[in-house]
């Protein structure tokens, strides 16, 4: 049997609108919580020669930040605001009657040299970093869209392959080889067939699959939730419960991987591997999962000024006020506990697979380990040590996987998400049916547009910044933040600005706005929305294709 754990990294362009609470520092936070202690277990594993085999998705929006030169000031300044809350964090513990927590002060400076240390030695150079480890046989490095799409609901077919194919360029620019896996965003597939999916919604009476912009676009692989393979139930992770039975004559396995749709003649198939729900859930949820267990670090308690975190889970039910402190050495201790159980999970877990299966697929958000379970990594680093020699359970690469055991079997794949209710609710509802309603006209604009500009040629600047905006405009981001209602203002100002944005440009793609203003514009706008330095060619290649 193989494992093959596969980290999805994702964070929608935030580093040049502000610092907080959602701006910059929100990057500045996943790069200390997450992507450094990431990079720290890798070197850590290099230096003792523990074998490591991690599929880790970039998305190409977060990589051009990462990469971004407004990055390293944004990170000394993070740092230097750290620094400063340690040091003056004794003196109000004692003032607020908390002298207790004293002894985590020095444990989290002595943390947060280690991380700037690592951040020196790497002269900020992440992307780099990573490179290096998937080099070295560490990581298999796979891609997404480019600004991480809603992809089954964007009106337009070259929307989708535009952010497939950009994706696959910036990947090919910062890590110096083509992707062979995608990291579809939010695991979303719509099957060929007719498209509205709103009332609002332009109709369409067929549309390919997913699948079809995948294989456009060179990308071999990618992953889906159990249901959508009619291998078991959508899953509700964080309440461990089942939000919907599988269909009734489900026979498709989750624990190998399929040929998706039917491939056209000479062409190349495109697979999927599919989520296992039980190794997943007892990893993600809070309430049942590891990360629920009484000694790891209470990611909702956070002393002000400054966001200290002092305490420990203590009780998943607890009110925050009944929190108590907490103890670095048991929360290390429960971390072992939990990588050795969750050994055996997989075990129990292949030996309940059909004869032939193959695979158990674990994926998440890269997020969860560091950030929302602080000890995650350590429980990454100890299950890797455990499978290290072990002849019965091998981790592998999902490319490695596809490679040791081709699929040879077609599945037809339902339509669905990893979102709340296994659907695209999340993302598409009466709180959110305004932003498509706004998005769906600008992308028909701006598609019927593109090819003239792009014959043009005296355009291309502008043509550059509409699309831009336009990528910006489409991250699944704006819908999935208004629909948690943690930061709708935040997220429906940022959608209006980037459709704002395009819709400002679009008269001179049109052909009759006024040229000099359109450039001045363009110029203005790059100031702030600047990823993905090269994108025209990725544009024609879509723009090229008949519109849906």
């Amino acid at each position: 049997m193989r494992f093959v754990l596969v980290l999805h990294s994702h964070m929608p362009w935030v580093l040049t609108h502000g610092r907080w609470p959602h701006g910059a520092d929100w990057l500045s936070e996943a790069v200390l919580d997450t992507y450094l202690p990431l990079l720290l277990w890798l070197e850590r594993a290099e230096a003792a020669n523990d074998p490591v085999r991690v599929t880790l998705g970039i998305t190409p929006i977060l990589a051009a930040q990462l990469a971004h030169p407004a990055l390293g000031p944004e990170i000394a300044q993070y740092f230097a605001h750290r620094r400063t809350t340690l040091d003056e964090a004794p003196e109000g513990l004692r003032a607020s009657g908390d002298a207790h927590l004293l002894p985590l002060v020095p444990w989290w400076q002595e943390h947060l040299a280690m991380l700037e240390a690592l951040w020196t030695r790497l002269d900020g150079n992440l992307l780099a970093a990573f490179r290096r480890h998937a080099e070295a046989g560490r990581l298999e490095l796979i891609t997404s869209g480019a600004t991480h799409g809603f992809m089954p609901l964007l009106a337009r077919d070259e929307s989708i392959r535009f952010q497939f194919l950009l994706g696959r360029a910036e990947h090919l620019r910062h890590f110096g080889e083509l992707p062979r896996g995608v990291w579809v965003p939010e695991c979303a597939y719509r099957p060929a067939g007719p498209w509205q999916p709103w009332p609002s919604a332009p109709a369409s009476r067929h549309r390919v699959g997913i699948e079809d912009h995948l294989r456009h676009a060179g990308l071999r692989w990618f992953v889906v939730d159990a249901h959508l393979a009619r291998a078991g139930a959508a899953w509700e992770l964080y309440e461990k419960k089942a939000l919907r039975p599988a269909d009734d004559d489900s026979e498709c396995s989750p624990y190998r991987a399929w040929e998706v749709g039917e491939r056209p003649p000479r062409s190349r198939p495109v697979h999927v591997v599919v989520r296992d729900p039980e190794t997943t859930a007892q990893v993600w949820s809070r309430h049942g999962g590891y990360p629920g267990d009484a000694r790891y670090l209470e990611f909702h308690k956070i002393r002000y000024p400054g966001g200290l975190k002092l305490w420990r889970v203590t009780d998943p039910q607890a009110d925050l006020g009944a929190k108590e402190a907490y103890e670095p050495d048991r929360a290390r201790e429960a971390a072992a506990q939990h990588a050795a159980h969750f050994r055996t999970v997989l075990d129990r877990v292949a030996a309940a697979a059909a004869a032939g299966d193959a695979a158990i697929v674990a994926p998440f958000d890269t997020e969860l380990f560091g950030h929302w379970w602080f000890e995650g990594l350590d429980f990454l680093a100890d299950l890797y040590r455990q499978l290290a020699g072990d002849a019965e359970m091998a981790a592998v690469s999902g490319t490695e996987l596809l490679e040791a055991d081709p699929p040879t079997t077609a599945i037809q794949l339902r339509a669905g998400s990893w979102g709340a209710n296994g659907d695209f609710s999340k993302w598409l509802n009466d709180e959110t049916a305004w932003t498509w309603e706004r998005l769906w006209p600008l992308e028909e604009r701006f598609w019927n547009a593109a090819p003239g500009a792009l014959a043009d040629g005296g355009l291309n600047a502008v043509l550059e910044q509409a699309a831009r905006e336009l990528l910006l405009a489409q991250s699944s981001d704006w819908q999935f933040i208004i629909s948690t209602g943690a930061a709708g203002d935040y997220a429906s100002r940022r959608f209006v600005e980037h459709c704002n944005a395009l819709a400002e440009l679009l008269p001179a793609l049109e052909g009759w706005g006024d040229r000099d203003q359109a450039h001045a514009a363009a110029d203005r706008l790059r100031q702030v929305d600047d990823p993905f330095p090269d994108l025209l060619g990725a544009l024609a290649a879509a723009s090229d294709l008949p519109a849906s």
